[in-house]
C-alpha cells in the first residue's frame, strides 16, 4: 500500500524540481538580457536570435532525451538531470562572447526549463490518477514561489554582485540541495509505483483507456488543436519576460514596475493553481480547455490600449491566471486523454513544443522590436493569435474525450 509519506515526498520533490526550473525560465533570464547585451554588445534582435536558436535546438534534443524517463529509474534520471543543471548555471556563468551565449542558453533552457520541469510533472502524471489535479497544481506553486520572489531578489543581487557571480551561487545552491532532495524523496519510487495501488477500481478504470503511444499522438488532429491553445501563453509571455525592459521603456514605467508585478503574477498563478487543481479532479482537463488563454487575452487589451503603470499588475495578474490554468492543464490534459503508460514520451514531445515556442515568442518580439514595430501593434498580434486558436479548439471541443477499449464480450 502507498503510504501518505511518500505521497507527500513525490510532491516535495515535484515542487523543489519546479521551483529549480525556473533558473532555465525566460522570466528569470531575462532579467540578465541588459547585462548580458551590456557586455557582449549586442542588440534585443541580435539576443532574441542567439535564445530563440538555443531554444530551439534544446527543444530538439529534449524530444530524444525527454522520453528516456519511460526507461529509467526516476531517482537515476534526476541524478542526470541535476547534474546537468549545475554545469550549465556554472558555464553560463562564464560566457564571454555570443558563441558561448549560444551553448549557455541552449544548457540552461535544456536543463532548467526543459528537464526540470519535465521531470517533475511527469513523475506527478503518472503517480496520481484519482487527485492528479490537486498534485500538480500543488507542484506547480513552487514555480510560482520562485516567479514571486527572485525578480525583486535578483534585482537586489544584481547591484551588490557581478551577474556572473549570481550564476554561481545559483550553480552551488543546485550542487548541494538536490541530491539531498532526490536522496530522502523519491529513492524508492519505481517505474510501476503509483497512487492506484490502493485503489483496485482505479486499476480498472486505467485499463479501459488506450494507452497512446507518441507516434500514434502524432496522427491524433486533437493533438495539434490542443497544442495551438496551450501554446499561445509561453510565446507570448516569453516574448513579455525577455524585453521586460524594452515595454517598460515604451510604456514609460521605471525599472521596478515589472519585478514588482511578478509579485502580483505569482499571486493569481498560485490562487488558480489551488482552484483548478480541484476543478480538474471535478470536471476533468477536457472541458477548462477553452477558458485557458482568456485571461491572457484581456490582459493584452488593456495593455494595448492604456499606459499607465497600474496596468502592469492588472496585466500580470491575469497573466498568472492563465499560467495557472497552463500550468495544470498542460500536464493533466494529455495523461486524460492518451494514458499514462508513455506519457513521459508525450510529455518530452510536448514540453518540447512548448520550448519550441518560446524560442518563436523571443525571436518574434526581438525581431519586430529592431524593425521599429510599437509594443501595442505587437500585442495585437498576439490577441489575433489567440481569437483563432481559440476558435479551431471551440469547433472540436465535442471530440476531445479519452478513446476507451473495446469490452470483450
Amino acid at each position: 500500500m502507498i503510504s501518505l509519506s511518500l505521497n507527500k515526498k513525490i510532491i516535495i520533490f515535484g515542487f523543489i524540481f519546479t521551483f529549480f526550473s525556473s533558473f532555465g525560465q525566460s522570466f528569470f533570464l531575462g532579467i540578465f538580457n541588459p547585462n548580458v547585451r551590456n557586455e557582449l554588445n549586442i542588440t534585443n534582435g541580435q539576443f532574441g536570435t542567439i535564445y530563440a536558436g538555443a531554444t530551439i535546438c534544446s527543444s530538439l534534443v529534449l524530444v530524444w532525451f525527454g522520453k528516456k524517463i519511460d526507461e529509467f529509474k526516476l531517482f537515476n534520471y534526476s541524478i542526470i538531470v541535476i547534474s546537468l543543471l549545475v554545469f550549465s548555471s556554472f558555464f553560463f556563468s562564464i560566457i564571454s562572447n555570443i558563441y558561448l551565449l549560444a551553448v549557455g542558453i541552449f544548457l540552461m533552457r535544456f536543463s532548467g526549463q526543459g528537464l526540470m520541469s519535465h521531470t517533475s510533472t511527469t513523475a506527478i502524471s503518472r503517480y496520481f490518477d484519482k487527485r492528479r489535479g490537486k498534485a500538480l497544481s500543488t507542484i506547480w506553486f513552487g514555480l510560482s514561489t520562485a516567479e514571486f520572489i527572485l525578480p525583486i531578489l535578483v534585482v537586489f543581487l544584481l547591484s551588490l554582485f557581478s551577474w556572473r557571480s549570481v550564476w554561481q551561487l545559483i550553480s552551488i545552491m543546485a550542487l548541494i540541495l538536490l541530491p539531498i532532495v532526490i536522496y530522502f524523496t523519491i529513492k524508492e519510487i519505481t517505474f510501476d509505483t503509483r497512487e492506484t495501488n490502493s485503489n483496485r477500481s482505479n486499476f480498472k478504470k486505467l485499463e479501459e483507456i488506450i494507452q497512446w503511444k507518441r507516434k500514434d499522438v502524432l496522427k491524433d488532429f486533437k493533438f495539434y488543436v490542443i497544442s495551438l491553445n496551450m501554446l499561445a501563453m509561453p510565446w507570448i509571455i516569453t516574448g513579455v519576460f525577455v524585453y521586460q525592459t524594452f515595454i517598460s521603456e515604451s510604456k514609460n514605467w521605471d525599472i521596478y514596475t515589472i519585478p514588482k508585478s511578478f509579485m502580483i503574477y505569482s499571486v493569481t498563478s498560485i490562487f488558480t493553481l489551488i482552484t483548478s487543481g480541484f476543478l480538474v479532479d471535478k470536471y476533468s482537463s477536457r472541458k477548462l480547455l477553452p477558458i485557458i488563454n482568456l485571461p491572457l487575452l484581456v490582459g493584452l487589451i488593456f495593455l494595448y490600449f492604456l499606459n499607465d503603470k497600474v496596468f502592469s499588475f492588472i496585466f500580470f495578474g491575469l497573466v498568472g491566471v492563465s499560467n495557472g490554468l497552463a500550468n495544470v492543464l498542460g500536464s493533466s490534459t494529455w495523461a486524460e486523454i492518451y494514458g499514462v503508460r508513455y506519457i513521459g514520451s508525450i510529455k518530452a514531445l510536448t514540453t518540447a513544443l512548448m520550448v519550441f515556442s518560446t524560442a518563436f515568442g523571443t525571436a518574434f518580439f526581438g525581431i519586430l522590436i529592431d524593425k521599429s514595430f510599437s509594443i501595442e501593434t505587437i500585442f495585437m498580434i498576439c490577441i489575433f493569435y489567440i481569437l483563432i486558436s481559440l476558435s479551431f479548439l471551440l469547433i472540436v471541443r465535442g471530440k476531445i474525450e479519452p478513446v476507451l477499449k473495446l469490452k470483450k464480450a
